[in-house]
């Protein structure tokens, strides 16, 4: 059983994705954007990416794991 990819170096690898940003967003470019890529070896993971930077380097995450984290920010 391979692992699960952490990161990818550009999030631009991660083509057909919409990315979306949070609703509270103040459009100020100082927010997080998330995606859910579908085929390869992405797919059911929880990109995120850096929204002042959106050909940088996004996270990788088990949905779990990320409804887990936005759970104790709440």
């Amino acid at each position: 059983m391979s692992a699960l990819p952490r990161n990818v170096p550009t999030s631009t690898a991660l083509r057909g994705v919409r990315w979306v940003r949070s609703s509270r967003s103040t459009g100020m470019n100082n927010c997080v954007e998330t995606a859910r890529p579908c085929p390869g070896p992405w797919a059911g993971l929880v990109a995120v990416r850096d929204s002042k930077n959106t050909a940088g380097p996004a996270l990788l995450f088990a949905p779990g794991a990320w409804e887990g984290f936005l759970t104790a920010l709440r």
